[in-house]
């Protein structure tokens, strides 16, 4: 079928900055290989000269400290000789201390012989591949072939950077107070505009879905910012791709009975999609003059955007976004996605694409500006899944149980983002990214490295190093795919410029080899 080439497309001079993705803002993070030892030393690695010394996470270029005694020729540059301990349960850390690390407390002062960091992301002949070497498996089995170092025994929390990571976490825990504050002045100001809608014939059905970073549990820094969507059920539709895009489509009713109140917004048979959106901002913009117990204000819409952003009390930002729900098959371009056979199993994949699917106003790119009719598919309600049952092992982070560091470094790496678009905010470079290309690029991550033990939180360091490699190499290779829809580049050309990319990588590259400045002191 040949894609429609909509009519009602905006030039990029009329419009101004580009989309958030509505989905809320916040996290708590990803592991490494228990095959690596965290400061794995460079002399003990017998075929260095492979790939190119390996280097420490965190510590980028930076010297050894003056006090650090002469090595050994078989220990690493740095590494402080350490006793071998004299018992086997002094060599490993108790379940107290490994779920005391998950939670930012002080690092365990368990010793391990350290093995070769044959499986390390940061190999400098391994940087430029398109497609990282998988971590190893559990610490105490290393793979088969992998050359061992001469056992050195090492802190295992030894990895430059590690505290300050975990000082960093405690900074970002958001308190339950602030967040029950700032909750109920949302849901206030969201209940009112709910019931508003609900007397439009066009908006009746409308439910709120809980989606965003607030339900996940990886919001960061400050109880300021939430994703709410609207959704609204529309049986009986005809989804017709745009562009061979494989994420953006035209929406066409099977049947188009007189009684259909969505009628309104068809546009040569096709379901406008800013047609409503307009619609759906005006009851919005008209409501919230009627809100006595707090001060709303509606931001002004930014181009292509498919959410209306208001700003409550002069300080907590909501976004919220109109979403068609579809209880039907997912579309062909997700049949590859949603790779988490390996990871989460099977079962749970199967249990996840029959859930339905979203369609939120999200117009599409088109040449200098965009096609206003098309809606974009949205999965944000599966995400908040995944996160919420991140483990390979159905336990991980439930009480007791083994703990992990996936949302720790979702949260890191989110923050790093955050805080280097706030440095740099001057120079429009970074206006184009956002917290979803930080959580794909992890989602990914987490398809390549499934095993809960490969994301243990006593090695946070190594595992905040892994994820923000991973993402230096989505943007050398201007390669990040939509975890849903593998067709859809969220890195393309088109999308974010190379300049833009380049600058961004150069600023992620200048925070590892500094230890990260960008975080502030600790």
């Amino acid at each position: 079928m040949q894609p429609r080439q909509g009519k009602a497309t905006r030039r990029a001079s009329e419009a101004g900055a580009t989309v958030p993705e509505a989905s809320a803002r916040s996290a708590r993070g990803a592991r490494t290989d228990r095959n690596e030892s965290p400061a794995a030393p460079e002399a003990a690695l017998p075929e260095a000269g492979k790939f190119g010394p390996a280097r420490k996470p965190g510590s980028g270029q930076k010297k050894s400290p003056p006090d650090t005694q002469e090595r050994s020729p078989v220990r690493a540059t740095g590494a402080r000789a350490k006793k071998a301990p004299q018992r086997a349960q002094d060599a490993r850390p108790s379940d107290s201390t490994s779920a005391a690390g998950a939670e930012g407390l002080e690092p365990p002062a368990a010793r391990e012989p350290a093995v070769s960091r044959a499986g390390s992301r940061r190999q400098r002949g391994a940087r430029g591949s398109p497609k990282p070497r998988p971590l190893p498996g559990p610490r105490d089995v290393p793979n088969p072939g992998l050359p061992v170092s001469v056992p050195i025994l090492v802190q295992r929390d030894a990895a430059p950077g590690a505290r300050k990571l975990r000082a960093v976490l405690e900074k970002l825990r958001l308190s339950h107070q602030d967040i029950s504050k700032a909750a109920k002045v949302v849901n206030g100001v969201v209940g009112h505009l709910l019931r508003r809608l609900k007397c439009e014939p066009e908006f009746g059905g409308v439910e709120q879905l809980h989606t965003g970073s607030y339900y996940e549990h990886v919001k960061i820094s400050a109880p300021n910012e939430f994703d709410v969507m609207f959704k609204l059920q529309v049986p009986r539709i005809q989804l017709e791709e745009y562009s061979d895009t494989g994420a953006y489509y035209f929406v066409k009713f099977k049947r188009n009975p007189e009684g259909n109140p969505l009628s309104l917004f068809l546009e040569d048979e096709i379901l406008s999609a800013s047609k409503m959106l307009s619609k759906f901002r005006k009851i919005i913009k008209e409501e919230i003059n009627n809100i006595k117990d707090a001060d709303v204000i509606m931001k002004r819409k930014r181009p292509g955007s498919p959410a209306v952003t208001l700003l409550i009390n002069k300080e907590i930002s909501v976004d919220i976004t109109l979403a068609l729900e579809l209880k039907t098959s997912w579309p062909a371009s997700t049949q590859e996605g949603l790779a988490i056979k390996n990871w989460l199993s099977a079962k749970v994949r199967q249990q996840l694409r029959l859930k339905p699917f979203y369609l939120v106003p999200k117009h599409a790119k088109e040449g200098n500006g965009f096609q206003e009719e098309t809606w974009r598919l949205s999965f944000s309600h599966i995400e908040k899944e995944i996160l919420s049952n991140h483990g390979k092992s159905k336990t991980c982070c439930e009480n007791k149980e083994m703990k992990c560091c996936r949302k720790d470094c979702l949260k890191l790496m989110k923050y790093l983002l955050e805080q280097l678009k706030e440095k740099f905010k001057d120079k429009k470079h970074l206006d184009k990214f956002s917290s979803y290309h930080v959580k794909t690029a992890f989602f990914h991550l987490c398809t390549e490295n499934p095993q809960d033990s490969q994301w243990d939180p006593k090695d946070l360091g190594l595992c905040f190093d892994n994820c923000v490699t991973y993402f230096l190499e989505c943007l050398r290779t201007e390669q990040l795919k939509n975890y849903f829809i593998p067709g859809f580049n969220l890195f393309s050309s088109n999308l974010i410029d190379k300049t833009s990319k380049e600058f961004l990588s150069k600023q992620i590259e200048y925070e590892r080899n500094n230890e990260f400045p960008v975080f502030g002191e600790f």
